[in-house]
């Protein structure tokens, strides 16, 4: 035997001995552990960057350095005078954000289409969310949110209060982005954030962290998704080659089936509530996801989002995962938001003592007041105001009210 040829077996060798072994104790691949997202990458990619895959090492040292210039300033001209409405107004939201993730190098999680955002509504999808909008400005059409031309009223204009008041939304008030009512008259009215119901599959982690715990049985891949601020829900797919529930019956995360292709975690995921909220989307959302450990330290997650009925086309986002450790985290505090979600009975009790004092001539008339979280202008996400110098320079800038 040569000496080239002994020298590549033993390396090989060696390789082997050092590989870590990522299976399960009956032979599939082990996904388990805690794993999160390290870097900062927006869903869709900001329309600056339009051609752009990637960030230069240099837009990335300077993105990062603007973000955390942002986040660490006290009061400035677009939060306006101290104790405002404006200034107040999602204030509670703020105070964990005195630092950030790097930015990561994808301009966006989407990597299909090739543009990086979300493909266009379709014309019926586009026609509901419009009356939504239409709805929500006519009740923040009194408030200093449009009498000051504040981002949140693009597209309205101040005025009176609507008699649009008093009468039914047009559609479900879930999670979608920018999709609340300025009213608060029952929890219906609230969405489902504010009733610890926001979580949605698929999950990228929000500007408050997250992180999903992954746990194998023969059969059975479960997870827990954690949200930050107490909200988190337990998840489990199956292994198998069942089919999906009759489609009558809907679950809220959806109805999951997986399998392996080879060390990849396949999953189908259909049957979603009519209730459930995607980015707009709700009981068509169709989702193929796929897990894949690359290494040790890293899952590659990958999902395929359908719905003909919402978009113009299929679209696919790509996000990298990588481990926790496991000795730190050991112990796990169950999230509770739902079960103690004290803030939204303050909030209800609250408006009702307004409609009191107004009633008795000791306020104002609690149409006028904004309690839109994050639409009445100020401090909105993760420490960035709504526009100007403070927003977020991840995000693409808001329209502006006339």
């Amino acid at each position: 035997m040569s000496k080239t040829v002994l020298m590549l077996l033993m390396a090989g060798a060696v390789a082997c001995a050092t590989k870590p072994e990522l299976k399960t104790a009956w032979g599939e691949p082990d996904l388990q552990g805690i794993w999160t997202r390290d870097v900062d990458i927006p869903l869709e990619r900001p329309a600056k960057y339009a051609n752009q895959e990637f960030f230069s090492d240099a837009e990335r040292s300077d993105l990062d350095r603007k973000i955390a210039d942002i986040i660490k300033r006290d009061s400035t001209e677009e939060r306006r005078a101290r104790g405002t409405e404006r200034d107040v107004n999602s204030e509670f939201t703020q105070e964990p954000f005195t630092m950030h993730l790097p930015v990561g190098k994808r301009t966006s999680l989407i990597v299909d289409p090739p543009d990086g955002r979300i493909p266009r509504l379709t014309p019926e999808a586009q026609k509901a969310r419009d009356a939504l909008r239409q709805f929500q400005l006519a009740l923040l059409q009194p408030t200093a949110a449009c009498k000051e031309h504040q981002p949140g009223c693009a597209g309205g204009k101040y005025g009176p209060v609507s008699p649009k008041r008093n009468e039914t939304p047009p559609s479900y008030i879930g999670a979608t982005p920018n999709s609340g009512i300025n009213r608060a008259d029952g929890p219906e009215d609230r969405t489902t954030t504010e009733r610890c119901l926001g979580g949605t599959i698929p999950d990228f982690g929000n500007f408050v962290g997250g992180f999903s715990r992954i746990v194998q049985t023969p059969g059975v891949v479960s997870i827990v998704y954690d949200m930050g601020p107490g909200l988190g829900r337990p998840r489990i797919i199956p292994i198998t080659t069942a089919p999906h529930l009759p489609a009558t019956m809907h679950q809220w995360w959806g109805d999951s089936r997986g399998h392996w292709e080879g060390d990849t975690l396949v999953v189908d995921v259909t049957n979603f509530s009519p209730k459930s909220d995607f980015q707009g989307s709700h009981e068509h959302l169709h989702l193929v996801e796929r897990w894949t450990r690359v290494d040790p330290e890293t899952i590659d997650y990958v999902v395929t989002i359908d719905d003909p009925t919402t978009w113009v086309r299929s679209w696919t986002a790509k996000q990298e995962l990588k481990k926790q450790s496991d000795e730190e985290n050991r112990i796990y505090y169950e999230p509770r938001c739902h079960e103690g979600n004290y803030g939204l009975i303050a909030l209800l009790s609250g408006a009702r003592e307004s409609e009191r004092a107004f009633a008795a001539r000791r306020g104002p008339d609690p149409a006028t007041m904004c309690i839109v979280i994050g639409g009445c202008g100020g401090f909105v996400r993760g420490g960035f105001a709504d526009s100007g110098a403070d927003a977020d320079p991840l995000q693409n800038p808001p329209p502006r009210a006339p």
